[in-house]
């Protein structure tokens, strides 16, 4: 794979899986964009089915537009119809990293990392809702108060901000 050259080209999407309190199990997908290293989503809730992150990409893209290539692993929810029709639908290359080779989908694993040790080891969360209140909070943290050295010392807003803007720039003198 090609390393992405400016926002949109590829966004990287993952779960991560965690337990409240009470010993209910949630999980939480991640979608990243790869270029910008900006955390898109953390959506959270007991099921995520195909049809869920299918709702979940089209919200993204109402926000940004769509993603030239997305890559992920093989689980079930990602390679459902529901994701299959949406990627034909939408033009969207969608790439299947090798099975047991989570390397090949590197931004989406460096933020979970960063996400388990910062947020979901650090909290015992006593039901949903406080799970997504937390949860949104440190990704947006994640966005705008973390400069980050592969960005030149930009935090990922910051970087999606000037990438834009050049990207813009660069239309206007064509």
């Amino acid at each position: 794979m090609t390393i992405p050259q400016g926002p949109n080209q590829r966004w990287s999407l993952d779960f991560v899986s965690d337990m409240l309190a009470d010993g209910r199990r949630f999980r939480v997908l991640v979608v990243v964009d790869d270029f910008t290293r900006e955390c898109l989503a953390l959506v959270v809730d007991t099921s995520l089915s195909g049809i869920r992150v299918e709702r979940q990409l089209d919200h993204r893209a109402e926000q940004r537009g769509l993603p030239l290539m997305i890559v992920s692993d093989n689980g079930t929810e990602l390679t459902s119809r529901a994701i299959l029709a949406w990627q034909e639908e939408h033009g969207v290359e969608w790439h299947s990293i090798a099975p047991g080779k989570p390397v090949q989908n590197a931004f989406v694993e460096s933020l979970n990392g960063r996400f388990r040790d910062e947020r979901l080891n650090e909290h015992t969360f006593r039901c949903l809702h406080m799970a997504r209140r937390i949860i949104e909070t440190w990704r947006i943290g994640y966005n705008t108060r973390r400069p980050q050295t592969s960005l030149g010392g930009l935090t990922p807003d910051e970087f999606a901000t000037r990438s834009r803007q050049g990207h813009n720039q660069n239309r206007v003198g064509l």
